[in-house]
């Protein structure tokens, strides 16, 4: 009790020595002050309805309707473990949710006694194997770095989940010890197949009306301009759009926003992703009927209300926590533009590789939106290894994902999970880049020997 007064005074102080000290008369700083409500404002029209809240909604869901005795048979810690990893580590490539999105769902299975391992192997891949992600990675950024990537999240997945388990095995074994000693959990009230109709329904719900791919688009403007590039973030009055090719005084890599009084359309490039996003709404609405359905003929009163309590308390512990982090990413990011970042990560080596890795491990990523940013920071200067370095990192982890970790796990074993994500990714995009042609000068001067 000691140490979470501790907690919230250590908070306290820090609002106030910042409310104290900024230096609000600072162009810069008043800058990032408005970046930060930008940001926070596109998470809260793109991303909270439509991602984050049906999570939560999942999240109560596994905690209502799932029996523990199939979340422990599955993935607890008694569970098979190459079919425990295995179905964690390849839930991402169905998920499709960013760094934020699978913390509720997380939260659920962890609640429910999932094993360290298997949920840690969950919380990686669910946002980090994302196969949109990868095709796309491979079409912008070269069939390589696409490769590397697609292995890597998958690699990762497992050694981030069985790294977990060992560090942290004297716990996990006092939790099957635990649930040697307890009781056997009575039957759920639907059969298993039901309850798995309403979490994929469910699923579905958050996949389509989450969907969305940062492709390639025209913008023309009102003054009869163009500007070919791709639409990052949309505002209440503002678009962001991250320059694909150079007009004017905007260079290729830059992020132009524009008013929307000042844009006449936005023509998008044609391909199957975009059509799915047009009717997104239409899918995501047949997912959320079957869903009523299967609630009125399979859900009882009372379990419904439960389902809608632990729904609550999911988002009364993530959302606060979730849109500060948005904010605080906001003003950082302001005020490290991406030049300043491209200069830091401009050869293969072991520090261009750590901060492309840490870089990408505290800002925020929205589900596809890694790869042109991505794309960005190489015409920046950014090398092909700590490319692939923020690529593995960034969309799993973020500022965040970190802050509600630490509620949902605890500081230690968050610490760990970070710290191996950002260690692998570091280790792994040296390699990458020592692989590229011309690296051999920096390999030499580094001592390595390939």
């Amino acid at each position: 009790m000691a140490g979470k007064q501790w907690k919230i005074f250590a908070a306290f102080l820090g609002i106030f020595l910042v409310a104290y000290y900024l230096p609000l008369a600072n162009p810069k700083v008043e800058a990032a002050i408005y970046e930060a409500f930008k940001l926070l404002q596109w998470y809260a029209r793109n991303h909270t309805l439509a991602c984050v809240v049906p999570a939560l909604f999942i999240a109560g869901g596994i905690i209502t309707f799932l029996s523990q005795a199939s979340v422990m048979r599955y993935l607890g810690p008694k569970a098979n473990q190459p079919v425990a990893y295995t179905v964690a580590a390849v839930s991402g490539t169905v998920l499709a949710v960013c760094s934020c999105s699978v913390l509720p769902m997380f939260a659920g299975i962890w609640k429910m006694g999932a094993g360290l391992g298997p949920a840690s192997a969950f919380l990686y891949s669910g946002p980090a194997i994302n196969i949109l992600a990868i095709f796309l990675t491979a079409r912008v950024l070269g069939f390589e770095i696409g490769l590397w990537r697609a292995v890597g999240a998958v690699a990762f997945a497992f050694l981030v989940g069985l790294g977990m388990a060992a560090i942290f095995r004297r716990e996990e074994r006092k939790k099957i010890e635990a649930v040697a000693l307890s009781a056997d959990p009575p039957d759920g009230r639907r059969r298993a197949w039901q309850s798995g109709l309403l979490l994929a329904s469910m699923i579905g719900f958050l996949i389509f009306s989450d969907w969305f791919n940062p492709g390639d688009a025209v913008v023309q403007r009102v003054d009869g301009t163009e500007v070919r590039g791709v639409v990052l973030q949309e505002m209440r009055d503002e678009v962001m759009i991250q320059v694909q090719e150079s007009t004017g005084t905007v260079r290729a890599g830059d992020r132009l926003t524009l008013p929307k009084s000042e844009i006449a359309a936005i023509v998008e490039a044609k391909s199957w992703v975009m059509d799915v996003y047009h009717v997104r709404w239409w899918l995501a609405g047949l997912c959320g009927l079957a869903l009523a359905m299967m609630i009125w003929r399979w859900v009882e009163r009372d379990e419904f209300k439960q389902w809608m309590h632990n729904t609550w308390d999911f988002a009364k512990l993530l959302i606060p926590l979730l849109f500060g982090g948005v904010f605080v990413v906001g003003f950082i990011s302001a005020m490290l533009p991406d030049k300043q970042i491209g200069q830091l990560v401009g050869d293969n080596g072991l520090l261009s590789n750590f901060v492309a890795s840490l870089v990408g491990a505290l800002f925020y990523f929205a589900t596809l939106t890694e790869v042109p940013i991505t794309q960005a920071l190489t015409e920046h200067g950014m090398a092909k290894g700590p490319a692939l370095a923020l690529l593995l990192a960034g969309p799993a982890l973020s500022l965040p994902n970190m802050l509600v970790l630490i509620k949902i796990m605890g500081t230690k074993k968050t610490v760990a999970f970070c710290s191996m994500i950002v260690v692998a990714a570091t280790v792994v995009g040296m390699i990458f880049g020592w692989m590229q042609p011309g690296s051999e000068n920096l390999v030499a001067s580094a001592g390595v020997v390939p």
